[in-house]
Protein backbone atom coordinates (compact mmCIF):
# COMPACT_ATOMS: atom_id res chain seq x y z
CA UNK A 1 0.00 0.00 0.00
CA UNK A 2 1.37 3.39 -0.97
CA UNK A 3 2.36 5.96 1.63
CA UNK A 4 0.23 9.08 1.41
CA UNK A 5 1.90 12.16 -0.12
CA UNK A 6 2.83 14.95 -0.18
CA UNK A 7 4.52 15.49 3.17
CA UNK A 8 6.69 18.27 4.59
CA UNK A 9 10.20 18.33 3.15
CA UNK A 10 13.56 19.02 4.73
CA UNK A 11 15.80 21.90 3.64
CA UNK A 12 17.80 21.41 0.46
CA UNK A 13 16.61 17.93 -0.44
CA UNK A 14 16.49 16.98 -4.13
CA UNK A 15 13.70 15.26 -6.04
CA UNK A 16 15.95 12.22 -6.31
CA UNK A 17 16.37 12.13 -2.53
CA UNK A 18 12.64 12.58 -1.90
CA UNK A 19 11.68 9.81 -4.33
CA UNK A 20 14.16 7.41 -2.69
CA UNK A 21 12.98 8.43 0.77
CA UNK A 22 9.36 7.77 -0.18
CA UNK A 23 10.29 4.25 -1.29
CA UNK A 24 12.12 3.72 1.99
CA UNK A 25 9.19 5.11 3.97
CA UNK A 26 6.83 2.67 2.28
CA UNK A 27 9.17 -0.15 3.30
CA UNK A 28 9.30 1.22 6.87
CA UNK A 29 5.51 1.21 7.05
CA UNK A 30 5.54 -2.40 5.87
CA UNK A 31 8.13 -3.27 8.49
CA UNK A 32 5.99 -1.65 11.18
CA UNK A 33 3.06 -3.81 10.11
CA UNK A 34 5.24 -6.92 10.13
CA UNK A 35 6.58 -6.12 13.61
CA UNK A 36 3.04 -5.91 14.93
CA UNK A 37 2.03 -9.09 13.10
CA UNK A 38 4.92 -10.97 14.74
CA UNK A 39 4.02 -9.46 18.14
CA UNK A 40 0.46 -10.72 17.69
CA UNK A 41 1.76 -14.23 16.99
CA UNK A 42 3.92 -13.98 20.11
CA UNK A 43 0.98 -12.87 22.24
CA UNK A 44 -1.07 -15.75 20.84
CA UNK A 45 1.34 -18.50 21.89
CA UNK A 46 -0.35 -21.29 23.89
CA UNK A 47 0.85 -21.85 27.47
CA UNK A 48 4.44 -23.03 27.61
CA UNK A 49 5.90 -25.67 29.87
CA UNK A 50 5.61 -25.35 33.62
CA UNK A 51 8.98 -24.60 35.20
CA UNK A 52 10.56 -27.76 36.64
CA UNK A 53 11.69 -26.03 39.80
CA UNK A 54 11.03 -22.89 41.82
CA UNK A 55 14.59 -21.81 41.14
CA UNK A 56 16.53 -20.20 43.96
CA UNK A 57 18.59 -17.11 43.12
CA UNK A 58 20.74 -14.91 45.33
CA UNK A 59 20.29 -11.14 45.51
CA UNK A 60 21.40 -8.31 47.78
CA UNK A 61 19.09 -7.36 50.62
CA UNK A 62 19.54 -3.61 51.08
CA UNK A 63 17.76 -3.56 54.43
CA UNK A 64 19.82 -6.37 55.95
CA UNK A 65 22.95 -5.38 54.01
CA UNK A 66 23.57 -9.04 53.22
CA UNK A 67 22.82 -11.56 50.48
CA UNK A 68 19.49 -13.35 50.59
CA UNK A 69 17.86 -16.17 48.69
CA UNK A 70 14.85 -15.46 46.51
CA UNK A 71 12.73 -17.96 44.61
CA UNK A 72 11.56 -17.45 41.05
CA UNK A 73 7.93 -17.35 42.17
CA UNK A 74 8.80 -14.36 44.39
CA UNK A 75 10.34 -12.39 41.53
CA UNK A 76 6.94 -11.66 39.98
CA UNK A 77 5.89 -9.32 42.78
CA UNK A 78 2.42 -7.96 41.90
CA UNK A 79 2.78 -8.88 38.21
CA UNK A 80 1.79 -11.92 36.16
CA UNK A 81 4.78 -11.62 33.80
CA UNK A 82 8.49 -11.94 34.54
CA UNK A 83 11.25 -11.00 32.06
CA UNK A 84 14.73 -12.35 32.85
CA UNK A 85 17.85 -11.43 30.89
CA UNK A 86 20.71 -13.92 31.16
CA UNK A 87 23.92 -11.89 31.28
CA UNK A 88 27.01 -13.72 30.03
CA UNK A 89 29.34 -13.65 33.01
CA UNK A 90 31.29 -16.87 33.44
CA UNK A 91 31.91 -17.93 37.05
CA UNK A 92 35.68 -18.35 36.62
CA UNK A 93 38.37 -17.44 39.10
CA UNK A 94 38.74 -13.73 39.79
CA UNK A 95 41.20 -12.10 37.43
CA UNK A 96 41.01 -14.77 34.72
CA UNK A 97 39.47 -14.22 31.27
CA UNK A 98 36.53 -16.46 32.21
CA UNK A 99 35.62 -14.12 35.05
CA UNK A 100 35.16 -11.07 32.84
CA UNK A 101 31.61 -9.92 32.13
CA UNK A 102 30.51 -9.86 28.51
CA UNK A 103 30.93 -6.39 26.94
CA UNK A 104 27.88 -6.92 24.71
CA UNK A 105 25.58 -7.92 27.58
CA UNK A 106 26.98 -5.01 29.54
CA UNK A 107 26.09 -2.64 26.71
CA UNK A 108 22.52 -3.97 26.71
CA UNK A 109 22.01 -3.39 30.43
CA UNK A 110 23.79 -0.01 30.22
CA UNK A 111 21.06 1.03 27.80
CA UNK A 112 18.07 -0.53 29.54
CA UNK A 113 18.84 0.15 33.21
CA UNK A 114 17.26 3.61 33.10
CA UNK A 115 14.08 2.17 31.57
CA UNK A 116 13.58 -0.42 34.33
CA UNK A 117 11.38 1.84 36.52
CA UNK A 118 9.07 2.20 33.50
CA UNK A 119 9.19 -1.48 32.56
CA UNK A 120 8.42 -2.45 36.15
CA UNK A 121 5.10 -0.65 36.01
CA UNK A 122 3.88 -3.45 33.73
CA UNK A 123 6.06 -6.52 34.28
CA UNK A 124 8.79 -7.78 36.59
CA UNK A 125 12.35 -7.55 35.26
CA UNK A 126 15.63 -9.07 36.38
CA UNK A 127 19.22 -9.65 35.21
CA UNK A 128 20.58 -13.13 35.91
CA UNK A 129 24.27 -14.10 35.87
CA UNK A 130 25.96 -17.37 36.75
CA UNK A 131 28.76 -15.42 38.42
CA UNK A 132 28.71 -15.04 42.21
CA UNK A 133 26.57 -12.17 43.45
CA UNK A 134 29.48 -10.07 44.72
CA UNK A 135 31.10 -10.04 41.26
CA UNK A 136 27.84 -9.12 39.55
CA UNK A 137 27.21 -6.30 42.04
CA UNK A 138 30.78 -5.00 41.67
CA UNK A 139 30.32 -4.89 37.91
CA UNK A 140 26.99 -3.08 38.28
CA UNK A 141 28.62 -0.45 40.51
CA UNK A 142 31.35 0.14 37.94
CA UNK A 143 28.73 0.63 35.24
CA UNK A 144 26.49 2.84 37.34
CA UNK A 145 23.43 0.57 37.16
CA UNK A 146 20.84 1.70 39.68
CA UNK A 147 17.57 0.00 38.77
CA UNK A 148 17.98 -3.50 37.35
CA UNK A 149 17.29 -6.30 39.81
CA UNK A 150 20.51 -8.34 39.97
CA UNK A 151 20.26 -12.09 40.51
CA UNK A 152 23.00 -14.69 40.81
CA UNK A 153 22.19 -18.18 39.59
CA UNK A 154 25.52 -19.54 40.83
CA UNK A 155 23.80 -22.36 42.74
CA UNK A 156 20.88 -22.92 40.38
CA UNK A 157 20.16 -24.92 37.24
CA UNK A 158 18.22 -22.01 35.77
CA UNK A 159 20.82 -21.09 33.11
CA UNK A 160 21.24 -24.69 31.99
CA UNK A 161 17.51 -25.47 31.90
CA UNK A 162 16.60 -22.33 29.94
CA UNK A 163 19.37 -22.62 27.35
CA UNK A 164 21.60 -19.84 28.64
CA UNK A 165 24.41 -22.28 29.50
CA UNK A 166 26.05 -25.12 27.57
CA UNK A 167 27.05 -28.51 28.92
CA UNK A 168 30.60 -27.08 29.14
CA UNK A 169 29.33 -24.22 31.37
CA UNK A 170 29.79 -21.57 28.67
CA UNK A 171 27.20 -18.82 29.01
CA UNK A 172 24.75 -17.51 26.40
CA UNK A 173 22.84 -14.27 26.32
CA UNK A 174 19.15 -15.16 26.46
CA UNK A 175 15.97 -13.20 27.09
CA UNK A 176 13.22 -15.29 28.66
CA UNK A 177 9.64 -14.56 29.67
CA UNK A 178 7.55 -16.41 32.25
CA UNK A 179 3.99 -16.07 33.50
CA UNK A 180 2.42 -16.88 36.85
CA UNK A 181 -1.25 -17.77 36.60
CA UNK A 182 -3.50 -19.97 38.73
CA UNK A 183 -0.55 -20.78 40.96
CA UNK A 184 1.61 -22.12 38.11
CA UNK A 185 4.77 -20.54 36.69
CA UNK A 186 5.19 -21.27 32.99
CA UNK A 187 7.69 -20.46 30.30
CA UNK A 188 6.21 -18.18 27.62
CA UNK A 189 8.97 -17.11 25.21
CA UNK A 190 12.73 -17.05 24.81
CA UNK A 191 14.99 -15.38 22.26
CA UNK A 192 15.50 -18.64 20.35
CA UNK A 193 16.56 -16.73 17.24
CA UNK A 194 20.02 -17.28 18.76
CA UNK A 195 19.83 -20.91 17.62
CA UNK A 196 18.73 -20.11 14.05
CA UNK A 197 21.54 -19.59 11.49
CA UNK A 198 21.66 -15.87 10.64
CA UNK A 199 21.52 -14.36 7.18
CA UNK A 200 24.85 -13.93 5.41
CA UNK A 201 26.81 -11.00 6.85
CA UNK A 202 24.60 -10.72 9.94
CA UNK A 203 24.74 -11.88 13.53
CA UNK A 204 21.78 -13.62 15.25
CA UNK A 205 20.26 -10.31 16.51
CA UNK A 206 18.17 -12.32 18.96
CA UNK A 207 18.29 -9.65 21.68
CA UNK A 208 18.46 -6.55 19.46
CA UNK A 209 14.93 -5.63 20.52
CA UNK A 210 16.26 -4.55 23.93
CA UNK A 211 19.56 -3.07 22.69
CA UNK A 212 19.20 0.65 21.84
CA UNK A 213 22.76 0.87 20.53
CA UNK A 214 22.05 -0.84 17.20
CA UNK A 215 18.71 0.89 16.67
CA UNK A 216 20.55 4.23 16.66
CA UNK A 217 23.61 3.14 14.62
CA UNK A 218 21.42 1.49 11.97
CA UNK A 219 19.91 4.90 11.15
CA UNK A 220 23.24 6.28 9.98
CA UNK A 221 24.68 5.71 6.48
CA UNK A 222 27.52 3.60 7.92
CA UNK A 223 25.08 1.25 9.67
CA UNK A 224 26.24 -0.94 12.52
CA UNK A 225 29.08 -2.46 10.51
CA UNK A 226 30.40 -5.98 10.95
CA UNK A 227 33.73 -5.31 12.63
CA UNK A 228 32.84 -2.97 15.50
CA UNK A 229 31.53 -4.20 18.84
CA UNK A 230 31.01 -2.41 22.15
CA UNK A 231 33.75 -2.68 24.75
CA UNK A 232 33.85 -2.36 28.52
CA UNK A 233 36.20 0.61 28.22
CA UNK A 234 37.18 2.94 25.40
CA UNK A 235 40.52 4.64 25.00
Amino acid sequence: MSVEAPRPRFPGESEEYRAARERLLEAEVGLRRQIEAVAELRRGLPPGGEVPSDYVFEEWDEQAQAPREVRMSELFGPHETLFLYSHMFNPGETGTPLEAPCPLCTSIIDGIDGAVPHISQRIAFGVVAKAPLERLRAHARRRGWRNARLLSSAHSRYNRDYLAETSDADQYAMATVFTRRDGAVRHVWSSELWFVPPESGQNPRHVDFMWPLWAVLDRGPEGRGQEWWPELEYR
